[in-house]
């Protein structure tokens, strides 16, 4: 008897360990406090450095923004950190500095993919204007005219344009009420293949407020919306995402992240303990397409950006549209100037003055992004870093140095390049 109680003793613990393994494995990652004191290493003295420069009239600007990329490195102990510019529809400059994996001395170059985080919300979006742009989807006709068994009843009368701002009353995931769904949220170890699929983690959760009549920021408001396009187009998400967006644009880094092979061109992401570095957990983001599940380099970004100003890829009125910050029921602009997958902000930048921008911001497991489109200047940004800073805009801020060098350059003749 007493043997067989112990028996049961080891089975429940070892269960209770495998459940409660992956919590804190979330714990430690969101935590500095928490990490263990094994496996950290200190970051190499030597940064490597890559420079794409396409157009021989930038190459000074280029040479500043490597200085300045590699000081905002240093200041935020960043193992990377990599960003390009894109202006008047081209691609003029990528650089990157530091280690893509640093066990295996591998530096980062300009084609290296990094996790993009919530940046994948106006990569998604991107794809839902172009069917919008081809009136295959209306931005207020509710989602169960196109979507094929919605799992709960209370999202039929979602709208995409809800969806997209975040008015719809969709729980994000710290907030989600189907528990089985909030522990996959930390778990973060089952494989989604399709969207439909991704609903079942939080299908069961109440609504926050009657849709859009409140704004509450969510991932899930684009997890649905991929599955709605995904039925609009009767083909699989990836597929639509290659039609519409990543074949047209040369977006060749860009894909879900349980996609890469080892072959993928990678950078590791790390947790920080002072100016100590280790590799983040293993984690599958699958079921955060198309909210936070893509990887991508800065220059396919600013691809993207730049598609963005193009008449001929997305309507100037479907743009306009998708670049307004949305308003509730009450005729109150959001609290987060949130538009249909950007913000929009306004930024004074020194020797440039104020300047209206719409951009996203991105937060993954052990790397941050940013995406910056100015339309004013023809210009798009987008940066990198494998590894998270407390606050985004230690990490983000180096935009504002970046357009400092570009902007003043970007109406100059061009010149050949050698």
């Amino acid at each position: 008897m007493k043997l067989v109680l112990s028996g049961a003793a080891i089975v429940l613990l070892t269960a209770i360990v495998w459940l409660a393994w992956p919590i804190y494995g979330f714990v430690s990652n969101q935590f500095e406090v928490a990490r263990l004191p094994v496996g950290w290493q200190a970051l190499p003295a030597d940064m490597p450095q890559d420079s794409l420069v396409a157009d021989e009239k930038y190459r000074p600007a280029a040479s500043q923004g490597m200085e300045v990329l590699e000081a905002w490195r240093a200041k935020i102990n960043a193992p990377s950190m990599s960003a390009a510019i894109a202006i008047d529809g081209e691609l003029v400059w990528a650089g990157a500095v530091g280690w893509a994996d640093i066990a295996n001395e591998t530096p980062v170059t300009t084609r290296t993919a990094y996790r993009i985080g919530s940046t994948s919300k106006p990569v998604g979006i991107t794809a839902l204007a172009r069917l919008v742009s081809a009136g295959q989807i209306d931005l207020d006709t509710p989602i169960s005219t196109y979507a094929n068994d919605l799992p709960n009843e209370a999202w039929n009368q979602f709208t995409p344009r809800q969806l997209a701002s975040h008015t719809a009353g969709l729980v994000e995931y710290e907030d989600n009420t189907d528990w089985r769904g909030l522990y996959q949220s930390m778990a973060l170890n089952r494989r989604f293949d399709d969207p439909q699929d991704a609903l079942a983690v939080f299908d069961s959760a109440d609504l926050l407020f009657e849709p859009g009549t409140d704004f509450h920021y969510s991932g899930f408001d684009n997890v649905l919306l991929s599955a709605v396009m995904q039925d609009v187009a009767d083909q699989p998400f990836d597929d639509l995402m290659s039609r519409l967006v990543f074949s047209p644009l040369g977006l060749d880094a860009t894909q879900p992240e349980y996609l890469r092979t080892a072959a993928t061109d990678f950078a590791t992401s790390y947790q920080t303990r002072g100016d100590q570095v280790k590799p983040w957990r293993r984690v599958d983001l699958s079921h955060k397409l198309a909210a936070g599940g893509y990887i991508s380099t800065p220059s396919d970004l600013a691809r993207l950006g730049a598609a963005w100003l193009d008449d001929g890829f997305i309507a100037a009125d479907v743009r306009e549209q998708f670049w307004t910050p949305a308003r509730l029921s009450s005729g109150e602009v959001n609290e987060q100037n949130y538009a249909l997958g950007f913000r929009r902000a306004v930024a004074t930048i020194d020797g440039l003055g104020e300047v209206t921008h719409v951009n996203h911001g991105g937060v993954s497991k052990g790397a941050q992004c940013w995406l910056m489109i100015v339309p004013e200047r023809q210009i798009s940004i987008a940066v990198s870093t494998n590894r998270r800073t407390d606050e985004f805009f230690d990490f983000a801020g180096v935009y504002a140095e970046l357009l400092e060098a570009f902007a003043p350059l970007a109406n100059a003749a061009p010149q050949p390049s050698d």
